[in-house]
């Protein structure tokens, strides 16, 4: 069975979890031009490698970020929201 480290309840059956998309910077609604909205919400990042997505654990309401490889769907860790910062 495939699991997943949430930040709360520590390691738990991925089927309690639901992938919310990469995470990605929201640009200025005051100043984005309509091109930069149309890239923020139809354009992906799609190459290879490590990413930072949202994930979220329905059993207890947590939304935190994993940073997961795509190549290999290893999880190499998986935090709150603000504690990048924190970790460094």
């Amino acid at each position: 069975m495939k699991t997943l480290n949430c930040p709360i309840n520590g390691p738990r059956p991925l089927q309690e979890f639901h992938f919310g998309g990469e995470v990605r910077e929201v640009p200025d609604p005051a100043r984005a031009t309509d091109a930069q909205w149309a890239d923020y919400v139809f354009n992906r990042s799609g190459e290879p490698g490590i990413k930072r997505e949202w994930w979220y654990h329905v059993a207890s309401g947590t939304w935190f970020i994993a940073e997961r490889n795509n190549q290999t769907d290893e999880i190499l860790r998986t935090y709150l929201y603000g504690a990048e910062a924190a970790d460094g």
